[in-house]
């Protein structure tokens, strides 16, 4: 994977869009989004065939305009559709054990949020690694305390040189601060997918990261 392909990372699931998830989708790719992960997670979300057939719709609309795919968290999903790519927490199934089971061409993400989990998923062979939250968010029922931009800066005085994308409470007014840090690009959800504009909305947030 290529470092500016993560630059304006987006994530959504059916139950976080503001709008038609599709519509929603497009809207933001057509503003400048270079990535995207199919996070179909939380109260309301999509079980079974209707979350595969929402998937597969998301990603026609990704390899229309060439833009990564990437699936959150279902490793059985993401074979069958033969997605870009697969992202893993820290309480998912461990890099290696992803890795035996997906083709070489699939990218593999992990979340990693201290110095020792970066280092463990570099040596590993992640391809990236998603850190935060950089701001305090409310998408995430579960989200922890901010750990802020410096802990990008930390990954890379360690010695961690992979792609690295902040997540968490990102917004056009401070995404530039994660950039500056040290990341390679930043990940949103809501700042994109409940905005009533998503192309406008990617794009003032890609013009603060170029």
């Amino acid at each position: 994977m290529n470092r500016e392909q993560l630059l304006l990372y987006f994530i959504m699931g059916t139950n976080n869009s503001a709008g038609s998830p599709l519509r929603v989708l497009t809207n933001a790719i057509e503003g400048g989004v270079t990535c995207f992960q199919f996070r179909e997670k939380g109260q309301g979300a999509l079980e079974g065939a209707e979350k595969e057939q929402a998937a597969r719709d998301m990603q026609a609309i990704c390899r229309k305009h060439g833009v990564p795919f990437i699936v959150n968290d279902d490793i059985e999903l993401a074979l069958e559709l033969q997605a870009d790519g697969i992202h893993v927490g820290q309480d998912d199934e461990s890099i290696e054990a992803v890795r035996k089971k997906c083709p070489d061409y699939m990218i593999v993400g992990v979340s990693a949020k201290t110095v020792n989990e970066a280092a463990q998923a570099q040596k590993q062979g992640a391809d990236y690694i998603g850190t935060g939250p950089m701001f305090s968010t409310t998408t995430k029922a579960d989200a922890k305390s901010p750990i802020g931009p410096g802990a990008i800066t930390e990954l890379r005085e360690n010695g961690i040189d992979l792609p690295v994308v902040g997540i968490g409470g990102i917004k056009k007014e401070n995404a530039s601060e994660v950039i500056r840090a040290g990341a390679d690009g930043v990940s949103v959800i809501s700042s994109i997918s409940m905005d009533e504009d998503p192309k406008q909305a990617a794009r003032l947030l890609k013009n603060q990261l170029t």
